[in-house]
């Protein structure tokens, strides 16, 4: 039975994971995708091995599973903010043209009308690992300060960064929980990132993504009906990500509990 169920965990995550290695392989950059393999530090090789998950709690991993249980029912007990529109990708080039990029991708509308966008909302980005990717002049245009020491006071469950770090504290928590909870967080992760960078200022005509070879097309947040589907879409992954945070807070318990 665990050799079919680590043959079929392969099977899931194989159309993710296989073009990123055969791609990593020819040294080709993807500007959506590499992004779930390189900025967290879960290895494909990791991701792909299943682990029933463990019975009882090892002393050394305490303080990170009850750390990761502190976050999780706080961003559960919160109220969703779905009026940020993804300004934050938007606020990590503002004033690019004096400071640079942080992706060698062209802007949509260029450097003086991105600017003007980020001018024109209001930026109320709640996840540091988002906000510490502001520009200089970025910084002091967001109307909350979240920091590395305050997550469980600012995250909440509408932010897509957020969302995509369920993946994250799923893979921390690798040979201690089932294999299929992280496949779980990933695969949505992975949709949630698409959204990101679909409604990011970049211009990134061309790119095909994985798994399904569809080709990329903006989310013009900047208009009112960017707008609209943007908050649509980032609902349907609130509801999405519920069950999965859930199921994250009562594997802490249940560890916690040993």
């Amino acid at each position: 039975m665990a050799e079919e169920r680590a043959a079929a965990h392969r099977a899931r995550l194989a159309p993710y994971v296989d073009p990123h290695l055969a791609r990593r392989s020819a040294r080709i950059k993807h500007p959506v995708h590499d992004f779930l393999f390189e900025y967290y530090s879960f290895r494909p090789a990791q991701l792909l091995r299943w682990t029933p998950g463990a019975e009882v709690l090892p002393e050394a991993k305490r303080d990170l599973v009850a750390g990761l249980h502190r976050l999780l029912t706080a961003t559960a007990a919160r109220e969703g903010n779905f009026g940020c529109f993804g300004m934050h990708e938007w606020a990590m080039v503002y004033r690019s043209a004096e400071v640079g990029t942080r992706h060698p991708v062209a802007l949509r509308l260029g450097a003086e009308a991105t600017d003007t966008v980020v001018e024109s909302h209001r930026i109320q980005c709640s996840h540091f690992d988002a906000f510490r990717f502001f520009t200089p002049p970025a910084i002091g245009l967001n109307t909350l300060t979240p920091t590395a020491a305050n997550r469980p006071a600012f995250e909440q469950p509408a932010c897509l960064h957020g969302t995509m770090d369920l993946y994250k504290h799923a893979f921390r928590m690798a040979g201690l929980i089932c294999s299929d909870l992280i496949a779980d967080a990933f695969e949505l992760a992975w949709d949630v990132r698409i959204l990101d960078m679909r409604a990011a200022p970049y211009d990134m005509t061309g790119t095909v993504l994985d798994p399904t070879g569809e080709i990329w097309t903006p989310v013009r947040v900047e208009t009112a009906e960017g707008k609209a589907e943007y908050a649509a879409t980032q609902r349907l992954f609130a509801e999405r990500a519920r069950p999965i945070r859930a199921a994250l807070i009562a594997e802490c318990e249940r560890l916690l509990a040993t």
